[in-house]
């Protein structure tokens, strides 16, 4: 009797929560409506069969419970026309579920001709981005052409790729009511960027490409993330996709830098310090740094870069250092070599070159001393 009260209240409990749950899906801003259509028709399968199922467990535990003298139930191992009916009817409810999926998963991945494509590099952990040049193509790509500064690995003897508009900051823009297509690239592990207001999102596998399209069908302001678990600064791994007018749009991307423009060295009347900053700026966001370490001040998984030079760092153990040159270079080269209170023991060594090493620790200094 209680067994069953329960089981039938946990029913009871289930379907209200359902209807009256806080937790309902982004404002849609995208043409994927079939994508809510799809998750509509899976929870209304899914709820239908666990609502049948337990309300039979309640039946039987209400219907059959033991009873004094009552006689043993009947042993049948085999009883073909029920497994005919279960069968029959999970075969239906299977069908139900996948049948939508595939057929919008099927439109999902074939953008219409006239899509503008962009390109998504993930690397831990952050993105990077790539929009066609005038002549509306990218440039082709071989991982021997991988540098700090040409992430997407562009050959630089490809016509196409001269013009590309490289992104290496966390935002771009988006016209309203254009179609998209989004080819996706990872540096190093599995990554899926994901704005959930498109409904789109997509795996990335190391070692090939992925794409899907979507039309952004509002003007605002959305976050893109990372919806695979990609390594501890996974939760950093975010950006931000604007979506706006064309001619907006257009202002916006004039204002990227091409590829061609990117792989010029800085001006040589800039001084060296200028150099050695922007090259370790570069060197920062390629080998992922940014997505660890902040240099606003605020909260990491890693230090802030903000007056982090001239500051006293106390460690696990109790002991102290003060942050100069030696103890960048040291920390960088063996992070694991001592653990910094307050903050998880998880930054890789990361081989670098002399020069790089320079440039690393000269733009961790420009974002100021530790006041005395």
């Amino acid at each position: 009797m209680g067994v069953a009260v329960a089981l039938l209240l946990i029913v009871v409990a289930s379907v209200v929560f359902h209807w009256l749950t806080p937790w309902w899906l982004t404002p849609l801003a995208s043409n994927w409506i079939q994508m809510d259509h799809t998750l509509s028709i899976t929870m209304a399968v899914t709820g239908l069969f666990f609502v049948v199922i337990m309300l039979f467990v309640v039946y039987t535990v209400w219907k059959f419970k033991h009873r004094p003298g009552s006689p043993r139930s009947a042993y049948q191992p085999d009883n073909k026309k029920l497994e005919h009916w279960l069968i029959g009817i999970t075969s239906v409810g299977i069908i139900a579920l996948l049948a939508p999926g595939l057929k919008v998963y099927a439109d999902y991945v074939q953008p219409p001709d006239h899509a503008m494509q962009i390109e998504v590099l993930g690397q831990q952990w952050q993105w990077r981005y790539r929009f066609p040049g005038d002549d509306g193509k990218l440039g082709g790509t071989d991982a021997r052409f991988f540098s700090v500064t040409n992430p997407f690995a562009i050959d630089p003897a490809d016509a196409n790729g001269l013009d590309d508009r490289v992104i290496t900051g966390t935002e771009i823009h988006l016209p309203i009511n254009q179609p998209v297509k989004v080819l996706a690239r990872s540096h190093d592990v599995l990554h899926d960027f994901f704005v959930p207001e498109f409904r789109a999102r997509m795996n990335i596998v190391p070692g090939q490409m992925s794409w899907f399209w979507f039309t952004p069908t509002k003007v605002g302001k959305y976050e893109a993330m990372c919806a695979q678990l990609c390594g501890v600064g996974h939760p950093n791994m975010h950006g931000l996709v604007v979506v706006e007018d064309e001619a907006s749009f257009q202002t916006w991307l004039k204002q990227q830098a091409t590829f061609a423009v990117s792989q010029q060295p800085p001006s040589a009347t800039a001084g060296a310090g200028f150099d050695l900053v922007s090259k370790g700026n570069a060197l920062a966001q390629a080998k992922g740094c940014t997505a660890c370490h902040t240099i606003d001040g605020s909260p990491g998984v890693g230090p802030t870069w903000k007056n982090l030079f001239g500051k006293t760092e106390t460690f696990v153990d109790g002991s102290t250092a003060r942050v100069d040159e030696a103890y960048l270079r040291a920390f960088i080269k063996d992070p694991r070599a001592r653990a910094i209170k307050g903050f998880a023991q998880v930054m890789p060594a990361i081989p670098l070159a002399d020069d790089e090493m320079d440039a690393l620790v000269a733009y961790i200094k420009s974002h100021g001393t530790a006041p005395q």
